[in-house]
């Protein structure tokens, strides 16, 4: 199976994701692993071969991901589901919808350890 095609952003910030709660959009990304879907937009010098290399690949079936830098400096990808462009004043924006994978081994866990929470005879309570 050939590596996935990718857009990679090479300069610039992170991209700033959109959540997007249209009605219709869980069903792009249905499946195992909880997802949210996400718009950012990303101005480009080429915008219309962009969005023309996503038509291609998913004609294809194959995927199309977005690679780009997290705030914390790695390398990070997230599936590309929809494409399109726009001209605007400064010039062309590519919008793309990706696929936000929700880790699903992050838990937040709160400790409040006061002695009204937790008694003190050695053993674990249930309720």
């Amino acid at each position: 199976m050939p590596e996935p095609d990718k857009i990679t952003i090479i300069e610039g910030p992170p991209p700033t994701f959109e959540l997007d709660t249209d009605a219709w959009l869980p069903g792009l990304v249905e499946g195992p692993i909880p997802s949210q879907v996400a718009m950012c937009r990303l101005r480009s010098p080429n915008a219309p071969e962009l969005v023309e290399r996503c038509y291609k690949a998913w004609r294809d079936h194959q995927p199309m991901t977005l690679e780009y830098r997290s705030e914390e400096g790695f390398t990070d990808q997230a599936q590309i589901i929809a494409a399109r462009w726009d001209e605007v004043d400064k010039g062309q924006v590519l919008l793309l919808w990706v696929r936000l994978v929700q880790d699903p081994f992050q838990v937040r866990i709160d400790f409040d350890d006061g002695p009204e929470d937790f008694p003190d005879d050695g053993f674990d309570s249930l309720t």
